[in-house]
């Protein structure tokens, strides 16, 4: 079964790291959220996926909305992991290439 960690978020005057929690679902992405706004004028934007189990698409669609959000800033997002669950769900809503997520690593 998922744990629910929380998401962690780093934040130095240079970069903003966000760890996406495992159950990245609706029900449980407000402090995801607030972490998101709260990093979205950062320099430099580095989320971590590598930890998600379950991903819903009302969180993916949050990612996406982030992700323009920071693209119309003039700023950049990457990633530092994405784990198999949150590529195929993205993959398989055509968000993958929308998200700029890495290639699949193979298992």
């Amino acid at each position: 079964m998922a744990s629910k960690t929380k998401p962690d978020a780093t934040t130095t005057k240079s970069e903003a790291r966000i760890g996406i929690p495992a159950d990245c679902r609706i029900a449980d992405v407000g402090d995801l959220h607030r972490q998101l706004r709260e990093a979205v004028d950062a320099p430099q934007i580095v989320l971590d996926g590598a930890a998600v189990e379950r991903v819903d698409t009302a969180a993916l669609q949050l990612l996406v909305v982030f992700q323009r959000e920071v693209a119309k800033r003039g700023k950049q997002m990457n990633w530092a992991g994405v784990s198999a669950p949150l590529h195929d769900a993205a993959s398989q809503l055509g968000l993958a290439q929308t998200l700029a997520l890495p290639a699949k690593q193979p298992a």
